[in-house]
């Protein structure tokens, strides 16, 4: 039976925003109106990485969490499930891939592959890495060098893109729909770039 296109839960473009001077690698997602979408929150000191994410900033409410299948792997998985438990899809790196340009695979509940996210230059990452080690012009390197991702289906059709904001300080990325979504997407998307940007951000 064909997966069918829903109404969007959020309105798009929707923004993540990590908090500067923190201990905790922890972000806020807001829509484009302004409204807390979801606020996630990485577990620290664990052996397997254990994401949170909650409904605000308030931490009362969970809706979901991400964990780690194993202990720092380049074949790690990361499952998504409901505040019930219940399974929602998992997230893959793709291996040895993933250390030039960043490439990951998006699974359904149903261990089938939905979606691929992908980095859409891998030599920004090399830019931004070099720019920032330079004294005093390292600070402009946020602002120069900013990556950006592509969430497509097995058929090529482009669903989001994703990409990090231009900013002195701080991190912030942009997501914006470019295709309707199917059946469960919406979730999955969110939950996987979540995970990745926390991945992803080890790299600079």
């Amino acid at each position: 039976m064909p997966a069918t296109n829903l109404p969007d839960q959020h309105h798009y473009p929707l923004h993540l925003q990590f908090k500067i001077a923190t201990l905790h690698n922890d972000f806020t997602a807001t829509d484009a109106l302004g409204n807390t979408i979801a606020y996630a929150r990485q577990k620290m000191f664990k052996l397997k990485e254990h994401v949170q994410v909650f409904s605000d900033t308030g931490q009362a409410d969970l809706k979901y969490e991400i964990r780690a299948n194993q202990w720092l792997d380049f074949n790690t998985s990361y499952s998504f499930t409901d505040a019930a438990g219940r399974n929602l899809g998992r997230l893959v790196r793709k291996g040895w891939k993933s250390l030039w340009r960043a490439s990951y695979l998006l699974f359904d509940e149903n261990d089938q592959q939905g979606l691929f996210i992908k980095e859409k230059n891998a030599w920004v990452k090399v830019w931004d890495g070099m720019l920032s080690e330079v004294p005093l012009l390292g600070i402009f390197s946020g602002y120069l060098f900013n990556p950006a991702y592509t969430v497509t289906r097995p058929d090529g059709t482009l669903v989001c893109s994703f990409k990090k904001d231009a900013s002195f300080w701080g991190r912030k990325f942009t997501l914006h729909k470019e295709a309707e979504f199917e059946k469960g997407e919406e979730d999955r998307v969110l939950l996987g770039l979540m995970m990745m940007v926390l991945l992803e951000r080890r790299r600079g």
